[in-house]
């Protein structure tokens, strides 16, 4: 069929087709051919799916790759700038109130430095194993330098709870991935997952150094109440993050009997929010102990007053506690506040409504980063008011 020439369009300039869109481009004319036009559409399709950046520089896909790549490295580096920025401000702030009020403990050079490099480490670590995505990594380093410099209990919490659940969440993938219609390759966690459970501990860390300034000191309720509480608050909110963890990787593949849903106790499929097994508590149970066995060795070897203090051997018992019960906790919210049905067509529980999904329990209100980010919040706040009663004195 030979190509009609449209009202208006100078000679040589033709339709290729259809689906092959127009024979021009910046002025220039187009062949006869419709080839010739096919080629120039393809030209104009590549040069305006580029970046705004690609679109002013031209370059090959190669070198795009490599353009971005340039700039995920010039990103980090400002962070890390920042990041570096920052912990200065921290540290002349600390020196110049130290100084003024006489009180304050400042930020020692070597903190502040283990604070930066440690977390920055990790970090990177966590992202080449795919344990953390791009923005899970700049969140986890946040998170990591205010917790470390802080307290290095607050850190030794914190890296027990990162290392523990990274480990699980690839164990036994091949399994989990027959059972879990979200799971990911290496268990990336995005920064939204690292704010629903780093928020509340970094929150109650920059809180615990206005309060007592940075560095280490004994629980004890009778003579620092204040920090005592903030400090406990915190390892709750890891405890309980870990103790879920626990449970949702170690119970959903090493139980033999089906779990039930906390609410009703009814027997419900594996990966249903809101279902418990007795391993899983168990795990929970070992999940925050592990935290706290954590905090209690920190607390150890860089509290120099222990022997005037309360006992310190509680911070485990409690770690194990929180984990416990900020795993029912988390259950209980999301058997009620989570949508979970079960997906015909993959034979999957899935957390949200498709056509072929049968509806389990719960209803969408919250996502799981949002039960996670409650629970902390709930054993954060309730549970060190109660460990107040049984704590022992000196």
């Amino acid at each position: 069929m030979s190509a009609s020439v449209p009202p208006g369009s100078a000679p040589g300039a033709v339709r290729a087709g259809p689906g092959r869109g127009s024979g021009r481009a910046g002025g220039e004319r187009g062949e006869e051919e419709g080839g010739g036009g096919g080629r120039l559409a393809d030209a104009l399709r590549l040069v305006f799916s580029q970046q705004v950046l690609s679109f002013l520089i031209p370059m090959s896909y190669y070198q795009e790759d490599f353009f971005r790549e340039y700039l995920k490295m010039m990103a980090n580096m400002v962070i890390l700038n920042l990041l570096i920025c920052i912990s200065l401000a921290f540290w002349i702030v600390s020196m110049t109130a130290s100084t003024y009020y006489g009180t304050l403990r400042p930020i020692s050079p070597w903190r502040w430095l283990f604070s930066v490099l440690v977390p920055l480490i990790i970090a990177t670590q966590g992202f080449k194993k795919k344990s953390l995505d791009h923005s899970g990594a700049l969140g986890g380093l946040v998170v990591g330098f205010i917790l470390t410099v802080a307290n290095y209990s607050f850190f030794s919490s914190l890296f027990v709870f990162f290392v523990t659940s990274s480990k699980l969440t690839k164990w036994k993938k091949d399994i989990k991935k027959q059972i879990d219609s979200e799971y990911k390759e290496g268990g990336q966690r995005n920064w939204v997952q690292v704010f629903c459970n780093g928020g509340v501990p970094t929150e109650l860390a920059l809180l615990y150094m206005i309060e007592n300034g940075p560095g280490e000191i004994p629980i004890d309720f009778s003579k620092e109440y204040t920090a005592s509480w903030m400090c406990l608050s915190l390892l709750g909110a890891l405890a309980c993050s870990a103790g879920d963890t626990w449970a949702s990787e170690i119970g959903s593949v090493m139980s033999k009997s089906k779990p039930r849903l906390i609410t009703t106790w009814e027997q419900v499929p594996v990966g249903t929010n809101g279902a418990v097994t007795l391993v899983g508590l168990i795990s929970s149970l070992l999940g925050g102990m592990t935290v706290g066995i954590a905090y209690f060795i920190t607390q150890l070897l860089f509290v120099s007053d222990l022997e005037i203090s309360a006992p310190q051997w509680p911070i485990i018992v409690f770690g194990a506690a929180a984990g416990l019960l900020g795993s029912i906790v988390d259950s209980y919210l999301g058997a009620t506040m989570q949508y979970s049905g079960f997906d015909q067509t993959i034979g999957m529980v899935v957390n949200h409504q498709t056509k072929d999904s049968k509806h389990i329990s719960g209803k969408p209100i919250l996502d799981n980063n949002a039960v996670n980010l409650f629970s902390s919040v709930i054993i954060a706040l309730v549970l060190p008011g109660m460990s107040w009663f049984f704590w022992p004195r000196r």
